[in-house]
């Protein structure tokens, strides 16, 4: 994996020919392989993780990932191969000298016992300390890691009493007073809401690059390991399948080999990171159906990768999908034409109006249509019009409005007229509306009634 220097390693002594091959690795994996219950978790396995580099752990659940950074933090030992951290084995050091090096975050959150917040952080110095736990040169890190993480005014507070987030915070605050070089995540995001998912991953990210330090960070969601992270290693069967940058890494072939499942691969035009949108194996399938066997027809307006999942997911669910007005180069059009899904379209920053009629005509022949939580511009705004002009609206609410507005005020009144007559709903509860809104077309066809 590619990466530049640490801050704070050592001048390689040769020329600039042979830099690279002075710096020692962060993380060094060598043919790892390790057995669980009879069970082989991971195939010799290697990876590389350079220092000042932040490297995801993505693939499939039983992939391999955990079993990886317990290697690496010493819980496991492994059947085969070596780790090495900032050049030493692993398999050589104790376990204090091991938390010298590697700090851990846990996937699990759930502490038992109401110590207070700080009391958690100082934990973090333990292998720092003393046998008789005096003498603890580096007792400020734990006030910098609290006000670091944003948990210094939960200082005094019993942890059991703090929310889902900031007890993540906590246990991050805890790693980052361990003062180790090496950072490892298992899953940081798995139990937090979007906006914590981000907040985690930036600190993180901007932890790596401001604070001397490397972390690897096991990641289920794609398009945040994507974002943040400046590579990624994919693992499945227990076997690494692809490393190196994201845009490299996260291509449809490897991602369907890896998951067993079609993907869409775009790019998010607000980050430029990939996205991923996983589809299932009964688009295939649902693609040859005539019109007439097909559920009912769907509308989806959507933008800036907020559709992709909501397209795969309806047309796995077999009805008839349509999308837009969607801008060429958007995550979601790429979506769009991986499912074979007939969009409105139209190019780069211009407005969406310019497609008013397609996009109106394809309205017009769905049953129901849906607003994604898109974010909203000057060249998209006029989709809110869209949207409102449809007999049956179900609109997808994941945000406040106002956090993904940024086409002023006029575009707040129309989203707030039409989400009076519309159903409003979180992304789980789609498909069930959907169905409850196509139903009731169908049934006030059948009376007459249109």
């Amino acid at each position: 994996m590619s990466g530049g220097p640490w801050a704070g390693s050592s001048e390689p002594t040769g020329g600039a020919g042979d830099a690279r091959e002075a710096i020692t690795p962060a993380v060094e994996v060598c043919d790892v392989s390790v057995a669980l219950g009879g069970t082989r978790v991971l195939d010799a396995a290697s990876a590389s993780v350079e220092p000042g580099r932040f490297v995801g752990l993505v693939g499939p659940n039983g992939a391999g990932k955990t079993t990886l950074l317990r290697t690496i933090n010493g819980r496991l030992e492994p059947d085969a191969g070596s780790v090495s951290v900032a050049g030493r084995r692993i398999a050589e050091l104790s376990s204090r000298a091991i938390a010298r090096l590697v700090a851990t975050v846990p996937q699990r959150t759930e502490l038992a016992f109401p110590f207070p917040v700080r009391a958690i952080v100082e934990m973090g110095r333990f292998p720092h300390r003393s046998r008789l736990g005096l003498d603890d040169p580096g007792a400020d890190l734990i006030e910098w890691a609290m006000e670091r993480t944003q948990v210094a005014h939960l200082a005094d507070r019993p942890v059991t009493e703090t929310s889902g987030g900031e007890r993540q915070r906590v246990l991050l605050a805890r790693a980052l007073a361990q003062d180790a070089p090496v950072l490892l995540l298992d899953e940081p995001t798995a139990s937090l809401d979007v906006n914590h998912q981000v907040r985690t991953l930036g600190l993180v990210r901007e932890l790596v690059e401001t604070e001397a330090r490397s972390a690897v960070a096991a990641i289920h969601d794609l398009d945040l390991a994507a974002r943040f992270c400046d590579e990624l290693v994919l693992l499945a069967g227990g076997r690494v399948r692809a490393s190196g940058p994201p845009e490299e890494v996260l291509d449809e072939e490897s991602v369907e080999d890896a998951f067993d499942t079609p993907a869409a691969v775009g790019r998010n035009p607000v980050t430029g990171s990939a996205t991923v949108t996983a589809l299932s194996d009964r688009t295939d399938e649902v693609s040859g159906q005539d019109d007439d066997d097909r559920r009912g027809r769907v509308h989806v307006v959507c933008g800036g990768g907020s559709g992709s999942r909501l397209l795969g997911r309806l047309v796995a669910a077999g009805y008839e999908v349509t999308a837009g007005v969607l801008h060429e180069d958007d995550p979601d059009h790429d979506a769009a034409r991986a499912l074979d899904v007939e969009a409105a379209t139209v190019r780069p920053f211009t407005s969406v109006e310019t497609a008013a009629d397609e996009a109106g005509e394809l309205v017009d022949r769905a049953d129901v249509t849906v607003l994604a939580d898109l974010e909203v511009g000057p060249a998209n705004a006029w989709n809110l019009a869209l949207a409102a002009s449809a007999d049956r609206l179900v609109v997808v609410e994941e945000r406040p409005f106002r956090s993904r507005n940024h086409a002023g005020s006029a575009a707040s009144n129309r989203y707030g007229e039409l989400i009076e007559d519309a159903v409003l709903v979180s992304e789980a509860e789609v498909l069930d509306a959907v169905a409850e809104q196509v139903e009731a077309a169908r049934r006030v066809t059948t009376d007459g009634g249109e």
